[in-house]
């Protein structure tokens, strides 16, 4: 039987005609009219006044750390459950990642830790520059306070907005918080480009800016001059048009994901012990992956006896993103936080979710696991 994967890619016909369509026009290089439609159309629906495509998600978090100002020897707060790109482009400028915890409610940083990390730093003389929010498995961080947080304390606000396209927070997109925003355009994301990434700001100059900067920062001469160090991350007109293609699909993508996070959530409402990532009532997730934690004291499983049986049958799973504080790169970093991240990377476990899973392949994924439980309950 094929492997079922966590969140392949899915893409199909109008992808392909766009494709074709750049590469018959021979616009292959990283310029072309797929790049400024893309870019056109991208800022339109995350709310944005402008979008620069990119070689990736973290080439857009590298240059938006860039154009805010932060640089050597500065402190960048990021939200610790994350995936190792989010900190390593802190490191990139040169900065020093301080990890701060989750809150229990949206698995997303915690406002509270934030104002206690910014005090506590400043008690030690250190004056953090920056913080970067991530809008974990698609379900945005908590603005509203955020905001307000980083305007009293003069820190610049970088939403990184990796894996959650389409969603909401009050009302509005993702990505449209922040002074800028970062967005992964890579396989297993909810719109793929194979690679690449978008960086959104409600500023058009910074967007602006970060395209000089994204061509390797050559200056407008007949010849090849450079006055600033530039970097070689912009998009080419084949992916943008691989793009265009996915985003025209990008709401039946979603309610895809959300279909299958409540086929799971019903499905397992009654199994003692198992229990799923949070949704917010302040916003609507894209459900990019479906995440469940495990709890051996109640129900006799493990997050890892489940992966490891879904395995054997042929079906992806992965456990949640290993805390940031616990990675041995990251050893010597500042941490705040209580334990919340620790204990969901413990128990918690994602299960296949891509919009490209069918239904079958999803009850298949349900019945190994309440076979799974059942067994055990019965011993």
């Amino acid at each position: 039987m094929p492997r079922i994967y966590l969140s392949p890619p899915d893409v199909g016909q109008v992808e392909r005609e766009l494709l074709l369509d750049a590469f018959d026009s021979n616009w292959v290089a990283p310029l072309g009219p797929h790049v400024d439609a893309f870019e056109r159309e991208f800022a339109d629906r995350a709310g944005c006044a402008a979008a620069a495509a990119l070689s990736s998600g973290t080439a857009a978090l590298h240059l938006g750390l860039l154009l805010a100002g932060v640089g050597p020897g500065d402190d960048v707060l990021v939200s610790s459950f994350t995936f190792a790109a989010t900190a390593n482009a802190i490191t990139y400028v040169g900065a020093r990642p301080v990890f701060v915890d989750s809150e229990r409610s949206s698995w997303n940083v915690d406002p509270e830790l934030v104002e206690e990390s910014i005090r506590a730093l400043r008690r030690e003389g250190r004056n953090p520059r920056a913080l970067i929010a991530v809008d974990l498995y698609g379900q945005c961080a908590d603005y509203d306070r955020l905001e307000a947080i980083c305007a009293a304390e003069d820190l610049v606000l970088i939403e990184d907005a990796a894996e959650a396209l389409g969603a909401e927070y009050k009302g509005r997109p993702a990505g449209s918080f922040g002074r800028l925003a970062a967005f992964s355009f890579n396989g297993n994301k909810i719109i793929t480009t194979s690679g690449g990434g978008m960086l959104t700001s409600a500023d058009p100059a910074l967007v602006a800016r970060s395209r000089f900067l994204a061509s390797q920062a050559r200056e407008p001469a007949p010849h090849y001059e450079h006055e600033t160090i530039g970097f070689n991350y912009r998009m080419s007109n084949l992916l943008a048009a691989v793009g265009r293609g996915q985003l025209a699909q990008l709401d039946a993508k979603v309610a895809r994901r959300r279909e299958h996070n409540e086929a799971y959530r019903e499905a397992f409402r009654s199994l003692d012990g198992i229990t799923f990532a949070p949704i917010d009532a302040y916003g609507r997730s894209t459900c990019w992956l479906t995440c469940i934690e495990v709890d051996p004291t109640r129900c006799g499983l493990t997050r890892e006896s489940i992966r490891l049986a879904l395995d054997a049958k042929g079906i992806e799973s992965r456990p949640v993103w290993k805390p940031m504080h616990l990675q041995p790169v990251f050893r010597d970093c500042s941490h705040f936080g209580a334990g919340v991240s620790d204990a969901i990377f413990q128990r918690g476990l994602c299960l296949p979710s891509g919009s490209s899973l069918r239904d079958s392949e999803r009850d298949e994924v349900i019945a190994l696991v309440k076979n799974l439980y059942e067994t055990v309950s019965n011993r």
